[in-house]
């Protein structure tokens, strides 16, 4: 049997047929458009999904079930999607609507970071782990705990795992969930890009040259990658942003391997992009913060290896 993996996203909605090996056998993706209803955005799902079985000369008899990794509150039990941002699905039964528009076909969904951690987990960079954590530096942070092979999504309300809302500097850096202070604020990429702009407005108005101001030019703005490329140029401002950068990241990354002790740890979104400029100063961090820093059994830390494919992989596993 093969399953059907969906990854709701604000911009995109990406689908992909999954054997049941969970390897991506086919994917398409469409706008989500997202100003539209809800209505309209599951026709063009429930439209697309078919397109996929049928391309492969499947039906949806061949099809196990359906999961759907949503940017919000998912209860999985029910199909219902509570709090969500970005998509016009708040308060609404997501899962058994598109049921209806598929036969009837069983539908599962979950949190997208928590789709995302469970794809890394069944197929990915923990897939040989028995508990594992995932989190994501993009937009913001983005979270998803395994525990003993199963999502910990917060069975009272389904909303646990918020990884990058703890707060680790009361009174800090303004979060845009409406605290300050938070995690999310300090080490997504958005905040990286921010924090170098910070500095780059600092020295602008002392008069100070930095690698930092040519690198921007060159790229046309100020992106999470400036600071990395200004302290690979030996520029010690740029150097000054990826220790503070590093230094907030290693603090929640500390904080979530002493509440879960997870065998891996795994990091996904752009600024994995640095690789050994990012891993080599934070494993530094960690392993000498760490709760465990003298037992021989330490979590590992390592990158997302599925990328883009891990919210779909992830879905297409909710079954499994």
């Amino acid at each position: 049997m093969y399953t059907i993996g969906i990854d709701l996203g604000g911009t995109n909605i990406a689908i992909g047929l999954c054997d049941s090996t969970l390897k991506i056998i086919d994917k398409d993706s469409t706008p989500t458009l997202a100003e539209r209803t809800p209505e309209a955005i599951l026709s063009d799902m429930a439209t697309l999904t078919k397109k996929i079985i049928k391309r492969n000369n499947l039906t949806l008899d061949d099809i196990e079930y359906i999961g759907m990794a949503v940017p919000g509150v998912a209860d999985t039990s029910t199909g219902h999607v509570g709090a969500t941002f970005n998509i016009p699905f708040a308060n609404y039964d997501i899962g058994p609507e598109l049921s209806k528009l598929l036969s009837g076909k069983k539908v599962i969904i979950a949190n997208d970071a928590n789709a995302a951690a469970l794809g890394e987990f069944l197929a990915g960079s923990a897939k040989e782990a028995n508990s594992s954590v995932m989190i994501t530096l993009g937009t913001g942070v983005g979270g998803g705990v395994i525990l003993d092979g199963k999502i910990f999504a917060g069975g009272f309300t389904y909303a646990g795992a918020e990884l990058g809302h703890m707060v680790i500097s009361v009174g800090g850096r303004q979060c845009s969930c409406g605290r300050r202070g938070c995690w999310e604020a300090y080490s997504s990429a958005t905040a990286l890009r921010e924090i170098t702009e910070e500095k780059m407005n600092e020295l602008k108005i002392k008069g100070i040259k930095s690698a930092l101001f040519d690198i921007a030019a060159k790229d046309g703005k100020v992106t999470a990658k400036t600071a990395f490329d200004a302290m690979r140029a030996g520029d010690k401002y740029g150097q000054q942003i990826v220790d503070y950068y590093i230094e907030h990241l290693a603090a929640g990354i500390t904080n979530i391997i002493n509440m879960f002790q997870p065998e891996i740890l795994c990091i996904g979104g752009g600024v994995c992009n640095e690789k050994d400029y990012l891993l080599i100063p934070l494993n530094e961090i960690v392993d000498r913060e760490q709760y465990t820093r003298d037992e021989k059994k330490k979590t590992k830390i390592v990158i997302a290896t599925l990328k883009n494919d891990a919210g779909i992989i992830g879905a297409a596993g909710l079954g499994k």
